[in-house]
């Protein structure tokens, strides 16, 4: 049986803030095609790469009015993988440096669980060399 005993956290300054529910980060390297008079996709313009990400947070206790103080003074945070013991992570390292919020919205107060708020916002530090570490098979 697995042990989860790994998660997901905001961190500034080395301090752990929110627990993370799920991250879904999205890297693009936009790409434009270079035609000449003579062919088609003679070549290629690359452009800066990009990466954005929306995770939800449990709205219970002060954690999403830390992220959304973390919005408004445009503080920039790490989220990164937090594990405390245990091999059932699929990585060992996962960091995104220098994050900041351009949304907080949270949802509804609903009867039958948690009420979950959705936070958007752009990484402005990662470098999958060295903010990515795989286990070893």
């Amino acid at each position: 049986m697995p042990d989860w005993n790994s998660r997901l956290e905001v961190s500034v300054n080395g301090t752990a803030l929110v627990a993370v529910e799920s991250v879904t980060p999205t890297y693009t390297t936009p790409v434009t095609p270079i035609h000449s008079i003579e062919a088609d996709n003679v070549g290629a313009l690359y452009h800066p790469q990009t990466a954005t990400f929306t995770m939800t947070v449990k709205a219970i206790g002060g954690s999403v009015a830390t992220l959304t103080k973390l919005a408004i003074a445009g503080t920039k945070f790490n989220i990164q993988l937090a594990e405390k013991r245990g091999t059932d992570w699929t990585f060992n390292k996962l960091l995104f440096r220098d994050c900041v919020i351009s949304s907080v919205n949270p949802s509804n107060v609903v009867m039958d669980g948690v009420p979950i708020a959705t936070i958007s916002g752009m990484v402005l530090g990662f470098n999958a060399d060295t903010d990515i570490e795989l286990p070893s098979a």
